[in-house]
């Protein structure tokens, strides 16, 4: 098993191409990987985030909950994807979310320190923090807009369409409430997709 998790590590660092061999030891010296159960969480609302999460296995789920007691899926995270609330973890505040297992996973951690010490030490290290919220900003005015400028059936075809891989993964219940609808209006919306 230790030899899979240390495959796991080595694929993470792939993704990194425009690293140097000092930059690489840097980064792989401070990451950890953990494996969760279902229903396990990665963090809690009014926890401060300390690593940033990459998923190698599994999926999870970003969700708050609503002054209804409702929870309001606003994500999913699924393999090759960073688990995080960048806003509340690059300010070090606690998240308002939660961030749950949906699936067994498994997820590579990098300190939060240890990223600010790359990107003081190494230019590359800044290039890839910049991808990386350019990649966050993008998903969550994306999903922003989508409500702002899109009907629901617009919103389920998009999530489809971008999420292929893990469409059979997730529940209509937790598809229903991160479109923000209700699940009677989802069904009504896929039976209605399936006559065309």
């Amino acid at each position: 098993m230790q030899q899979e998790l240390k495959n796991y590590i080595q694929l993470y660092l792939k993704t990194f191409p425009d690293l140097d061999p000092e930059e690489l030891a840097f980064l792989s010296s401070y990451l950890t990987i953990e494996k969760y159960a279902k229903k396990e969480f990665l963090f809690k609302s009014g926890e401060v985030q300390k690593e940033m999460g990459y998923v190698c296995v599994g999926l999870l789920r970003r969700y708050y909950i609503n002054e209804k007691g409702n929870k309001i899926t606003t994500g999913f995270v699924s393999e090759n994807n960073y688990a995080t609330d960048y806003p509340a973890f690059i300010r070090q505040k606690p998240s308002k979310y939660f961030i749950e297992c949906l699936e067994p996973s498994i997820i590579i951690k990098l300190p939060y320190h240890k990223i600010q010490e790359g990107y003081h030490k190494y230019k590359n290290s800044e290039m890839y923090g910049r991808l990386i919220a350019e990649y966050v900003l993008t998903v969550q005015t994306d999903r922003v807009e989508s409500f702002l400028f899109k009907n629901a059936e617009e919103r389920y075809l998009d999530f489809i369409e971008q999420n292929k891989d893990i469409i059979n993964r997730i529940s209509l219940s937790h598809l229903a409430s991160h479109l923000g609808i209700e699940r009677q209006s989802l069904s009504r919306i896929r039976s209605k997709l399936a006559k065309k």
